[in-house]
């Protein structure tokens, strides 16, 4: 068994700390294990002390900073193309070893951390304890169980059963089901427990707010009382609203926000994770992948209409999270976890520096650490870096292209960026198989 070095220095870079403050030039780094023991003038007599063995990582003209982290990333999903796929196409023990072949790729994308809200039966857990267990290589990880939600249903509609589980799904019936879940979840692993709030209805337009606010506390007061965390999904400024009165801690997508959403959101101290990546992936390129247009301008009125309240909830001092909800077809692992920092800086307004934060700093919510603690270049905090070729403190999108990352550090460790980017072959039965497009008409077929 091969040991690890006595520690790593990293000497000329500048530094970028994650909390948003001017990158320090030309600054040395030495991490030990999975601690940042010096930033500055002592690293080089730290690492000296330290023994010959120390690694030494040249950063003159690149930038350190944080591994980023992911708030928002379904892991289990294997990148379906559509609810029926997500639903139909997913046996257990398939979906966990997709997941464990698809977690390396975060890490060679710079993600050293990740939240996975819901899950697949029950994968995201036995996923996490994996990879600490040092089972399977992936970043650090927190995770949820099977999303909670009421006979009214979710996102996939009618694809959700009235009882019982289905996907990432969990179909709660009255209070009592909605506690002895919640209970139940926080008993075999979840770090969080998330509620679907809203969600669609045929032949009716946007999602619907799908749970009262006792239906929210029962769920929001039982884990709060087993020290554990509540995540919300909110497509409306209603659902958003309810849901920080509830007292949820993290809301996702908080679309469509309005002021009394957000004086709500302030007034309760919980976080947003805007997740526009999927929609931004939609409008711009979803003609490229086969997406309808009408989908493409729903999307983008989506982003346009939640960005600016969500500049005044940032500048009301909400944390914003940064999650790419990686996992669809549309947002592969490993391709699209930073650009939720690029639509906070083009959407939003936020400066390089402040989305940085949104992705390194503020992540420490989503893997339940204490501020600076992690996401941060600094004495004591975890030994979770990136070096990168650019300057991300005036251009995020530097972060996007996988080719820019020189070296990643995830627990100390170097990851191993040398080798080909992971692919395989489809699996028998696990994409839609359609015999047309269109209909065939008799019309068609003549013209």
């Amino acid at each position: 068994m091969v040991s690890d070095p006595p520690g790593v220095l990293i000497t000329g870079g500048s530094v970028i700390s994650g909390r948003g403050d001017a990158p320090q030039a030309a600054t040395d780094v030495f991490i030990s294990g999975d601690v940042i023991v010096a930033v500055g003038d002592q690293a080089r007599e730290l690492a000296r002390v330290a023994g010959p063995g120390v690694e030494a990582v040249d950063a003159t003209g690149l930038t350190v900073m944080p591994g980023l982290i992911d708030a928002h990333c379904h892991i289990s999903f294997g990148e379906p193309a559509s609810n029926d796929e997500l639903f139909f196409h997913r046996d257990q023990s398939t979906a966990a070893m997709l997941a464990a072949f698809n977690v390396r790729k975060l890490l060679l994308a710079g993600v050293t951390g990740f939240l996975d809200a819901d899950c697949l039966w029950n994968i995201g857990p036995a996923l996490r304890d994996s990879i600490e267990a040092g089972i399977v290589p992936g970043p650090r990880m927190t995770s949820g169980m099977n999303a909670l939600l009421t006979t009214a249903g979710g996102t996939a509609g009618r694809l959700i059963p009235d009882t019982g589980t289905a996907a990432y799904a969990h179909v709660m019936g009255n209070r009592d089901e909605m506690v002895r879940t919640t209970r139940q979840q926080i008993k075999y692993g979840a770090d969080w427990v998330k509620i679907h709030v809203t969600g669609s209805l045929p032949n009716r337009q946007g999602e619907l707010t799908m749970w009262s606010l006792d239906e929210l506390r029962a769920v929001t007061d039982t884990a709060h009382a087993l020290d554990t965390p509540a995540i919300a999904h909110c497509r409306s400024a209603h659902a958003t609203r309810l849901a920080a009165e509830a007292g949820v801690d993290m809301i996702l997508h908080a679309s469509f926000i309005d002021e009394p959403a957000l004086a709500a959101v302030v007034e309760a101290g919980c976080s947003i994770v805007p997740t526009f990546t999927f929609l931004a992936n939609l409008a711009d390129h979803g003609a490229k992948v086969g997406a309808l247009s009408t989908q493409v301008e729903l999307f983008r009125g989506e982003i346009d209409a939640t960005a600016t309240m969500l500049r005044t909830a940032h500048d009301a001092g909400v944390p914003i999270l940064s999650g790419s909800e990686s996992g669809f077809a549309l947002t592969p692992y490993g391709h699209w976890h930073a650009r939720e920092m690029e639509v906070l800086v083009s959407a939003m307004g936020l400066t390089p520096l402040q989305a940085i934060r949104c992705a390194t700093f503020n992540g420490a919510q989503a893997l339940r650490r204490e501020p600076g603690t992690i996401g941060v270049v600094e004495v004591g905090a975890a030994a979770d870096l990136l070096v990168v070729q650019g300057d991300p403190s005036r251009d995020v999108t530097v972060l996007g292209d996988r080719s820019n990352l020189r070296h990643v550090f995830s627990r100390g460790r170097a990851v191993d960026l040398a080798g080909p980017w992971p692919e395989r072959d489809p699996l028998p039965g696990e994409k839609v198989g359609q015999w047309a497009a269109d209909l065939l008409t008799w019309e068609l077929a003549r013209g």
